[in-house]
């Protein structure tokens, strides 16, 4: 485990984090993407939605559950939380530099997700037309593919096949990235969500290796960054509460799987 970003995914630079909604970023890999940031290693991070269909914490902005503002103030969380972050480099799929070239910008919608009683989330059962996962799925993954080009991405990171929770965005987010790290031939790393975990030998079929980042420097960023989605969550001391009540620590390690073509 090291605190050198220079080292952090075998020393890749631009590394493209592929993201489903506002939050998921900073929540998975904030203190990463500061410490990147910093190191003037120029992170990119690409958001698929805007995360319409979030639930809102209950307070001055529970109004916005289910309403047309939601979305805007979700983006605005997101540009406060990346400004804490350092990061500079960002873009919406759909919206240059994350549309394919010769097409007009779109939106691609929150798809929503409902939990099931294994405790994962599962698919909402009224996406909408716009939604991530019902659009033809070859036209996000063709504009994630010229994101990717345009930035020179070193490396993509995103979440694990099983989405980490099961969203059905997050599960998507992973598809489109891994298709196009393995068609521009460059690195794939997932977010490992087991932190305890991270020293134990890699039992994957695929072989993958792990790496443990040690963001403790840049902890009080993410701290920081995370205040921002209001909508979303409140920090308790060294805790996430989440909207649905779940709680999660803010751990000083954040952990990434590297994944080999397959």
């Amino acid at each position: 485990m090291t605190t050198d970003p220079a080292q952090w995914f075998s020393g890749a630079t631009r590394v493209m984090f592929v993201h489903a909604h506002p939050d998921d970023e900073t929540i998975t890999t904030g203190g990463t993407l500061a410490a990147l940031s910093e190191a003037g290693r120029e992170p990119l991070v690409v958001t698929l939605t805007r995360g319409e269909r979030g639930e809102v914490v209950d307070g001055p902005l529970a109004h916005l559950a289910g309403t047309d503002g939601l979305a805007p103030h979700r983006q605005a969380e997101l540009s406060a939380a990346l400004a804490m972050l350092g990061v500079e480099r960002h873009a919406f799929l759909g919206v240059a530099p994350a549309r394919a070239e010769g097409l007009q910008p779109t939106i691609y919608e929150d798809s929503g997700m409902e939990w099931l009683a294994s405790g994962q989330a599962g698919p909402s059962a009224d996406a909408t037309v716009d939604a991530l996962t019902v659009v033809p799925a070859v036209e996000s993954l063709n504009d994630l593919f010229a994101a990717a080009n345009e930035a020179g991405a070193g490396a993509i990171v995103s979440y694990d096949d099983g989405g980490g929770y099961g969203h059905p965005d997050h599960v998507h987010a992973h598809r489109i990235a891994r298709a196009v790290a393995i068609a521009l031939d460059l690195p794939f790393w997932e977010i490992v969500t087991d932190i305890d975990t991270v020293d134990e030998p890699d039992t994957g079929t695929d072989g993958g290796t792990t790496e443990a980042h040690d963001v403790a420097p840049w902890l009080g960023r993410k701290v920081v960054a995370l205040r921002a989605y209001a909508t979303q969550l409140t920090v308790e001391g060294d805790e996430i509460v989440h909207v649905g009540g779940q709680r999660q620590a803010i751990s000083p390690v954040e952990a990434f799987r590297l994944r080999h073509p397959g």
